[in-house]
């Protein structure tokens, strides 16, 4: 499907139907709202190859693990943000014959995402099996204003017969999930009812016994005029429906609008969840498609206010940075600090939809920057909340003294991810979420959130992985043993540099928040003492002797850290001399001959200098660089963003672009040929930060924000929206200079190209270009 997709500055579109390419479609064209979103199934039947997808934020199912084996410590369960009730289907029959896009001809077929307002259009033209031809229009949304309703239009028109159509909108709640361990279904019905073009289904998950309930309402017209007539209502396990038949002419439309509501118990009361859905209904039913619409519409166009960034010269690279912000903005509002980023989102049903260490690391950059600060304040709270569960998952692994090892995969802060060279060793993710607090108060300058809550999970952290080394008598160093780096193609290797270089990170920040809170806070230091029974001088000697003494492996002869013990063992081939037909090696090759090679799946090195560039000079970083990207095959959808920062940083412009544009067009190019099973959410944040960190040079340092910014060559001019301790920026590069524009009242500093200037509220200053 590579170039499928039609370039458009604010729009996806598919000309076209082909259904080898249909998965792929239902995920590039998802919608959400940060509650709920859904793939972009059909509502009328599609009996070929297709994922039903509807998923709403927090309902899970606790599926049991399916093992041959069990270790002490491994999780129970594979947590899933579970498959929903079926809320957009509307069945169409014509003369008996139900239209079905696997059994019709189809012409002129168009989809359309409509980026800037969060709508998802679609028109064909089918001929039935009996020669009756139609033209079909939808459209659809889930309203960002109101993230309880879902809202379509759709219509039909006889082009060359008159006769009679059906129209049965519909409620679907007998559905399952392709990835289910045991086959099972994990819904139970509670309750159902409908009346005429209203109608309610309430489910139950099982185990969880989270309850949800759809509702709908809807009209049917003919022509602009309400069709008469009551509907024939029906009801199924788990289904209720509504049927209408309309005879029609020649040249008619029949247009159904179908207003929906979807309430769960994690926002209300099992008990009202019902008249809560009747409520949430009229709201809509009163409102109608138009103003619901036209409520989200502007709701949209406030996000991109803040959020968007504008390319001149580069369509492709242009629709790919709008697509990430788009998902970016509709898979997280921040407004619930017990929600969290999935992986996949709202888009598909691999990683569960759960938690990764991708939030921390790729994500809240983004939100940091485009949005209010509580929305990626709530991402930090979301894992101190999970703390007493952290701490009792290392509790579980033999650590003791309330050190905490946060999940690699959680839905509720316990561990639920079923591989065990994951599971047990991929420790590195603890390190991502300490250096969360520390960026995001860097950013932000909130440092009261050191006090409690960021110092809490900072020493837990670090009481971690104080008993996670081990004193090597032979190296008279520390070693850390059997881990797994983020490059996952190496498992249960000894000394990781990124593992060891966080942990050794991770003391030595916490050492210093200890200092500010004895500083700034010190009764309430007082309380944190004895709450967490913190022997101070015992437990930071420890803390300060591994700082000193942690072995790092150094190739001599490269002059770079290697990224594990014995790293050079294996014969070191470029990755751009693997032939065609051998890559995606994930794909392609056995996972014994993936581990014994020298190739490497994402940043794992750098992924430490990219976070720490300031402990490294620009050589250093050029050395590592040059070492570590030609063995890279780039097969984690979070590894072209680091490395196109980092290209950036030491001038490798072309690469840099290179990078960039394949993290942006990943998943509208199906890139990993992995689309198919759901968009890549968590390295759309690392998108943006490729273009912001790296073509805008943005970091912050010493409470300033600094630009060190160069223009592609491919591009005119680009812009870009960023918010500073209350002060919204907006920065545009062009040839000839490098504009900042204050939009807000803050006066703020900012340093360009090493010149330092105040810019005052609703000013703007101007720098030449440099380079």
């Amino acid at each position: 499907m590579k170039n499928n997709i039609i370039h458009d500055e604010w729009k996806i579109i598919e000309e076209g139907f082909n259904p080898e390419n249909n998965r792929i479609s239902e995920s590039i064209f998802s919608i959400g709202n940060g509650k709920m979103g859904q793939r972009a199934n059909f509502e009328e039947q599609y009996s070929d190859d297709s994922l039903q997808g509807t998923y709403i934020a927090g309902i899970y199912y606790p599926d049991k693990t399916r093992v041959g084996w069990w270790k002490n410590g491994y999780p129970e369960y594979v947590a899933k943000i579970i498959n929903s009730a079926n809320w957009i289907g509307i069945d169409i029959q014509i003369a008996g014959e139900t239209l079905d896009l696997a059994k019709t001809k189809i012409e002129k077929f168009r989809r359309v995402l409509d980026m800037k307002t969060g709508v998802l259009s679609r028109n064909f033209v089918a001929t039935m099996p009996g020669g009756q031809k139609v033209e079909v229009k939808s459209t659809r949304f889930v309203s960002i204003d109101d993230s309880e309703i879902g809202a379509i239009r759709y219509s039909v028109k006889a082009l060359n017969f008159s006769g009679e159509i059906t129209v049965t909108p519909y409620l679907d709640g007998d559905v399952k999930n392709e990835d289910a361990n045991y086959d099972e279904k994990f819904w139970t019905e509670i309750s159902k009812e409908i009346k005429a073009e209203e109608g309610y289904l309430t489910l139950e998950t099982l185990k969880t016994r989270f309850q949800v309930t759809t509702g709908m309402w809807f009209s049917v017209l003919k022509n602009t005029n309400k069709v008469d007539g009551k509907p024939e209502n029906a009801i199924r396990e788990k289904y209720i429906g509504a049927s209408q038949k309309i005879q029609v002419e020649k040249g008619d439309e029949l247009t159904v609008e179908k207003l929906t509501a979807t309430v769960s118990s994690l926002n209300h009361p099992k008990k009202q969840l019902v008249l809560q859905a009747k409520k949430a209904v009229k709201r809509a039913a009163t409102a109608g498609f138009d103003k619901l619409f036209a409520n989200h519409k502007n709701c949209w166009l406030k996000k991109w206010e803040t959020s968007d960034i504008k390319i001149e010269g580069d369509i492709a690279a242009q629709q790919g940075i709008r697509y990430n912000i788009f998902q970016l903005n509709q898979t997280y509002t921040g407004e619930d600090e017990r929600l969290n980023i999935g992986p996949k989102g709202f888009t598909g049903e691999k990683y569960g939809g759960v938690t990764y260490w991708d939030t921390e690391a790729y994500c809240l950059p983004f939100f940091m920057s485009t949005a209010p600060l509580e929305v990626a304040k709530n991402l930090l709270l979301y894992r101190h909340k999970h703390l007493s569960k952290a701490i009792e998952n290392a509790k579980k692994l033999g650590f003791n003294c309330q050190a905490a090892l946060y999940p690699m995969v959680t839905i509720n802060g316990e561990e639920c991810h079923n591989e065990w060279e994951i599971t047990f060793e991929e420790i590195h993710r603890n390190g991502a979420i300490a250096y969360a607090i520390y960026n995001y108060i860097n950013n932000t300058g909130d440092k009261e959130y050191l006090a409690p809550h960021g110092f809490e999970v900072l020493l837990a952290i670090s009481r971690f992985w104080s008993q996670r080394v081990n004193w090597s008598a032979e190296k008279q160093k520390y070693v850390m043993l059997g881990v797994t780096g983020p490059n996952e193609y190496e498992n249960n290797i000894n000394n990781n540099f990124h593992t060891s270089y966080m942990a050794v990170w991770t003391l030595k920040y916490t050492l210093e928040v200890i200092d500010f809170l004895k500083k700034e806070f010190p009764f309430l230091f007082e309380e944190l003492i004895k709450k967490w029974k913190f022997n101070e001088i015992s437990e930071t000697t420890v803390w300060k002797e591994i700082i000193e003494n942690m072995y790092f492996p150094f190739d001599d002869e490269n002059q770079v850290f290697l990224q594990q013990d014995g790293f050079k063992d294996k014969k070191l081939i470029p990755a751009a001399e693997l032939p065609v037909k051998e890559r995606p090696i994930n794909q392609k090759w056995s996972w014994d001959r993936i581990l014994r090679s020298c190739y490497i799946k994402q940043a794992d090195t750098l992924q430490s200098i990219f976070w720490f560039e300031d402990d490294f000079s620009d050589d250093q970083i050029k050395r590592h660089f040059d070492f570590y990207e030609p063995l890279t095959v780039h097969e984690s959808s979070l590894s072209p963003c680091v490395h196109s920062i980092l290209a950036a940083k030491i001038g490798y412009e072309k690469k840099s672009y290179e990078m960039y544009l394949r993290t942006a067009r990943l998943d509208l190019d199906n890139y990993n040929n992995d689309t198919d099973d759901g968009l890549h959410i968590t390295s759309m944040g690392g998108t943006w930060m490729a273009f912001v960190m790296g073509f805008g040079g943005v970091r912050v340092k010493n409470n300033r924000l600094v630009f060190n910014p160069f223009l592609p060559k491919k591009w005119k001019a680009y812009s870009f929206r960023i918010n500073f301790r209350d002060a919204h920026l907006e920065v545009k590069m062009e040839r000839n200079g490098f504009t900042v524009v204050n939009h807000s009242n803050q006066k703020t500093s900012i340093q360009v190209w090493n010149k330092q200037a105040d810019i005052e509220g609703n000013k703007h200053v101007k720098f030449k270009n440099s380079k």
